[in-house]
């Protein structure tokens, strides 16, 4: 039988912001336990009072998650330049048979010109699209046949060059987008490779994002 203890911990697990805030004394235990209340009762089945979950909550040891920050940390300061791209479109197209097709005709028309931005995700059943305004029409001439499933404009980017060691440190995309989320800014895409993590987000929202990222860099 599930424990108010192996509760309270699995719920709060599944939430690092209110594990990060309870570890640095942004949050007080009574006001956690108060909104934690009703998961807990409803994980139970069964009424708990708000003191037993302090207790519980009191007697959390820290995470793996909270062991790592102190790595992450030291990781960031290796973290290379960042590169800002602006006026950008993103196209997301579902899989068909012809859409490789398509793909190849766009790279064609980009050629070896370096002044276009482009990058592609291909997941199981749709395409993302990461292209310059000035690429625009020419997708949408080139894709007129495909299904597309969204598309918006006004994106920018911002790509960091990661280290060696990504591989090798956990938590790194994660301490990366937690920054973003809680300063509200909504990524629309990631685009990833070994030694880079290009965040895509709203035009209106780079300058806050590149701020964030150099903050995070010098801290």
């Amino acid at each position: 039988m599930k424990t108010i203890q192996e509760s309270v911990e699995s719920i709060i697990r599944k939430t690092p912001f209110y594990e990060e805030a309870l570890n640095d004394k942004l949050i007080n235990v009574s006001s956690l336990a108060r909104a934690i209340q009703e998961d807990v009762e409803s994980d139970l089945g069964k009424e708990v009072k708000s003191g037993a979950i302090m207790m519980a909550i009191n007697r959390l040891s820290p995470s793996n998650l909270l062991r790592i920050r102190k790595n992450i940390r030291k990781f960031t300061f290796s973290l290379g330049d960042f590169i800002v791209r602006s006026n950008l479109c993103n196209f997301t197209y579902k899989n068909t048979p012809t859409l490789l097709r398509s793909i190849t005709s766009l790279l064609n028309v980009i050629g070896d010109d370096k002044d276009y931005f482009f990058t592609i995700s291909q997941g199981i059943f749709e395409t993302n699209i990461v292209t310059s305004k000035n690429l625009e029409e020419q997708v949408k001439e080139l894709f007129s046949k495909e299904i597309l499933i969204y598309g918006h404009n006004e994106l920018a980017s911002i790509t960091i060059k990661l280290p060696k060691t990504n591989v090798e440190q956990s938590g790194v995309y994660y301490f990366i987008l937690k920054q973003l989320a809680w300063a509200g800014i909504s990524v629309q895409e990631i685009i990833s490779t070994t030694h880079e993590m290009t965040i895509v987000v709203k035009e209106e929202d780079v300058n806050n994002t590149f701020s964030i990222l150099i903050d995070m860099k010098k801290k």
